[in-house]
């Protein structure tokens, strides 16, 4: 009976595990559609707007975020990463990928804030996001970005996350974010004809400023999507093994009361036996 016992309380706990884990991948199949939409239609927003400010700069590298640093010895690398585990290889890729690159490190994501300096590396600073990260908290880090360049403390700044390529893939990879390249075939646009309103130069500055913005928001959307998509991947694969888990522990349970039944009836056939003999 112990043991019938013991698997029940196995068989109950395993189904307790079932049901957090169903729950979690509906609540990441929420948010990747939320998510996804998001990223899609930004997407589309964010590459009309750098066509714009290529045919507006028309080959113009004044402003600070167009201009080059020289070398490209300080190197700062923002690492996007989750707000929490339970999302199978997503973190830790990441991190991976990122101890092959180095030094000066910006981190967004609360998984990322509180495991990696245990890893030994240093951050230079922190910020939290929302599961569905809005313009407004991609305004923040694109001004801290953009003062950390144009200050000289970076040469080049440098997006680390998860690329999202389908909702069962995601690579880690990298893009330079400053200064902001113009493609030479763009660049060389004749702006000529052109009427600015209010004039070119402000015009320009507000292009920087929202191509600057724009690929922040990107990376964020783009990093969250592939997080929940991890994460309702995970969580799929997890359900799917407390399904089997059960199974098979319903057929022990089952083997177990056959063998305490058929041990029950060999008992009373031998106590009967006995009674009769005595008889």
């Amino acid at each position: 009976m112990a043991n019938l016992r013991a698997i029940r309380t196995r068989i109950r706990s395993v189904e307790n595990t079932r049901q957090i884990t169903k729950s979690m991948k509906m609540v990441a199949a929420a948010k990747l559609r939320r998510t996804q939409t998001a990223y899609s239609s930004l997407k589309d927003f964010a590459a009309q707007a750098q066509r714009m400010l290529q045919k507006v700069a028309g080959g113009e590298t004044k402003l600070p975020l167009l201009q080059a640093h020289g070398q490209n010895e300080k190197v700062c690398y923002v690492l996007i990463v989750g707000n929490r585990g339970l999302c199978g290889t997503y973190n830790s890729a990441l991190l991976r990928y990122l101890e092959e690159l180095a030094a000066s490190l910006i981190v967004c994501g609360r998984w990322g804030k509180d495991m990696i300096p245990g890893a030994g590396i240093p951050i230079r600073a922190s910020f939290e996001l929302s599961d569905a990260p809005e313009s407004s908290e991609a305004q923040v880090i694109a001004d801290a970005l953009r003062e950390l360049y144009t200050s000289g403390e970076a040469d080049e700044i440098v997006l680390v996350y998860q690329q999202f390529k389908s909702v069962l893939q995601q690579n880690p990879g990298s893009r330079s974010l400053l200064p902001l390249l113009l493609p030479e075939a763009e660049a060389e646009t004749d702006a000529r004809g052109m009427i600015f309103e209010p004039d070119r130069d402000s015009l320009l500055r507000t292009l920087v400023d929202l191509t600057l913005l724009n690929s922040v928001h990107a990376a964020l959307l783009e990093a969250r999507t592939g997080e929940h998509a991890a994460r309702m991947t995970a969580m799929t694969a997890a359900a799917d093994n407390t399904e089997e888990l059960i199974g098979k522990l319903t057929l022990q349970l089952n083997h177990a009361r056959q063998a305490a039944i058929t041990t029950e009836i060999s008992e009373i056939a031998g106590g009967a036996e006995a009674l009769k003999n005595k008889a």
